[in-house]
C-alpha cells in the first residue's frame, strides 16, 4: 500500500472513529444513535469512494500523458535518426566522390 493510500485510510478512520466517539456520548436514544452512527458511515464510505475514483482518474490522465509523451517522443527519435542517417550517406558520398581516382 502506498503512504499515501495509509494516509488516506488513516483520516478515514479516525474521522470515523471520531464521530462514533462523539455519538456515543451524545445524549441521544440508542435508535437515533445508530441512525447517525449509519448515516455517518455511509457518508464516509462514499467520500473514500469519491476520493479513490478522482485518484482512479487522475492516475489514468497521468499514465495517458506519459503514453502520448513517449509516443512523440520516439517519433521525434526517429526523425533524428533518419535525419542524420541521410546526412552520414551524404558525406559519404560526397567523401567518396572526392577520393575517387578517376
Amino acid at each position: 500500500m502506498k503512504s499515501t493510500s495509509k494516509i488516506l485510510l488513516g483520516v478515514v478512520t479516525a474521522a470515523a472513529a471520531g464521530a462514533v466517539i462523539g455519538m456515543l456520548f451524545a445524549p441521544d436514544k440508542g435508535h437515533e444513535i445508530r441512525s447517525k452512527v449509519k448515516r455517518t458511515a455511509n457518508e464516509l464510505a462514499d467520500e473514500l469512494l469519491n476520493a479513490i475514483r478522482r485518484g482512479k482518474n487522475q492516475y489514468q490522465e497521468a499514465k495517458d500523458d506519459i503514453r502520448n509523451k513517449a509516443y512523440e517522443l520516439k517519433g521525434k527519435a526517429q526523425q533524428k535518426a533518419e535525419e542524420l542517417a541521410d546526412d552520414a550517406e551524404e558525406q559519404y558520398n560526397t567523401a567518396k566522390k572526392k577520393f575517387q581516382v578517376g
